[in-house]
């Protein structure tokens, strides 16, 4: 039997990332410390857009930490210690202890670019060859010749693997699927605004005041089919809000659109006036439709030199607030598998990430839906537990490293001995997560 492992000293692997994207960062960074060979790839400038906010659980935090960013990070993030959440009236429901330490890791819950920008230098440092404004027409894979590549800009580039973090519209799903897997209307949105609290008088008003103070505030309120979720960052400095609510207009190619303040206004009609105070003061705002997939059967091409991870393969409703964490623990994950692997058996290497991933990544999926439903309840429904976030040990207490490193012998053996089939069909002896 073919060894499932690399010999070491083996030639570096040639990989091509594309999607600077947390999960495209975190595969191109695990990567080169792994020593393979990096190309990241991305169709947008530098910095293009400073977005609003994100929030990273406890299991991609300590993988943050493990590279030596955790005090970066920890500058520009905030902490917040509770979350206070109302019913639509303004009643207190529960005001839930957020662990700012749990399982060994801090959370990061920041501004995306922010923490963006800090991955982005930490893997240009480690010699990342990070391009921008690099437009991914096509894909493509050689399997006799052992090679995959891309068309970019009208110019063929070619590696090893080529790994498609190329989000929710991805290109390379369509390579591996065979066809156009387009997404389906959630049946929600969200308005989402990001803004200086001072300017906009968040400070000066008793309704809104209670944001502006050290350390940051977290509340949230809920109605039937529709809650909402302000931040303030920064000890009060920079606000964010997050309203969730019906929406079953078809999506189109755009689900990313300007909001209006007024039809945002327009779903708060009778509720906590705190709420209504915090968006007239917000200067603008965007309507972002929810999208969905079921699991794909499959994240790897027919020649499994072509893999996508992240949000190209499992996008997150928000309320698993783990979209952003799993996609960074994919792109760790396959680093370690290419590394274990070796250049001689790519195929091998995707194939294994695949099945020691694919469970965890649906039950977390799911684990969004849940939460979503939970808080969009009838008000006469409810119980106690409906009331907050959770924080399940199985989702944050793990180490994507360690379960990776321990898996893949008996995976890829597995794979090797009985023939590789679509995750979706089988699973593997051993390879949950929980």
């Amino acid at each position: 039997m073919p060894s499932v492992s690399s010999i070491p000293g083996s030639p570096e692997i040639e990989v091509i990332v594309v999607g600077c994207g947390f999960a495209g960062l975190a595969c191109a960074i695990e990567s080169r410390r792994k020593g393979h060979k990096v190309i990241l790839l991305e169709k947008r400038t530098a910095l293009e857009d400073l977005g609003d906010s994100i929030s990273f659980a406890p299991n991609s935090g300590r993988l943050f930490e493990h590279w030596g960013l955790g005090e970066q990070l920890m500058d520009i993030c905030t902490q917040h210690t509770f979350m206070h959440m109302h019913n639509y009236t303004g009643e207190l429901l529960t005001a839930q202890p957020l662990p700012q330490k749990l399982y060994g890791s801090n959370s990061y819950n920041g501004r995306r670019g922010e923490i963006h920008d800090v991955l982005l230098r930490y893997a240009k440092k480690l010699g990342v060859d990070v391009r921008f404004e690099q437009n991914v027409e096509g894909y493509w894979e050689d399997e006799k010749g052992g090679r995959a590549g891309v068309v970019v800009n009208g110019k063929k580039i070619d590696g090893d693997v080529v790994v498609g973090a190329d989000g929710a519209r991805s290109r390379a799903r369509e390579l591996v699927l065979g066809f156009e897997d387009k997404p389906k209307p959630s049946g929600y949105a969200v308005y989402r605004a990001w803004f200086n609290s001072k300017e906009q008088g968040i400070d000066k008003d008793p309704l809104t005041s209670i944001f502006y103070k050290k350390g940051g505030e977290f509340h949230g309120w809920i109605g039937q089919d529709i809650h909402m979720l302000a931040m303030s960052f920064r000890d009060g400095e920079e606000m964010c809000w997050v309203m969730t609510h019906k929406d079953n207009d078809d999506i189109g190619e755009s689900w990313s659109l300007p909001g209006t303040i007024s039809e945002a206004l327009s779903y708060v009609k009778g509720w906590d006036l705190r709420c209504r105070a915090l968006i007239e003061k917000t200067p603008s705002c965007i309507d972002w439709k929810l999208v969905w997939r079921d699991p794909l059967p499959t994240w790897v091409s027919a020649g499994a030199r072509i893999v996508i991870i992240g949000d190209a393969a499992h996008p997150y409703l928000p309320t698993s607030i783990q979209g952003a964490s799993q996609g960074v623990e994919d792109g760790v994950a396959l680093a370690i598998t290419l590394e274990l692997a070796g250049k001689k058996n790519v195929h091998l290497a995707t194939r294994t990430f695949e099945h020691i991933r694919y469970d965890r990544v649906c039950r977390a999926q799911a684990q969004g839906v849940t939460t979503r439903d939970k808080l969009h309840k009838n008000p006469e429904e409810r119980v106690d537990g409906d009331f907050e976030m959770p924080f399940p040990e199985w989702l944050l207490n793990f180490d994507v490293s360690k379960h990776t490193t321990e898996m893949y012998e008996g995976v890829a053996r597995e794979i090797l001995t009985d023939g590789y089939v679509w995750p979706s069909e089988r699973v593997i002896k051993g390879s949950k997560s929980e």
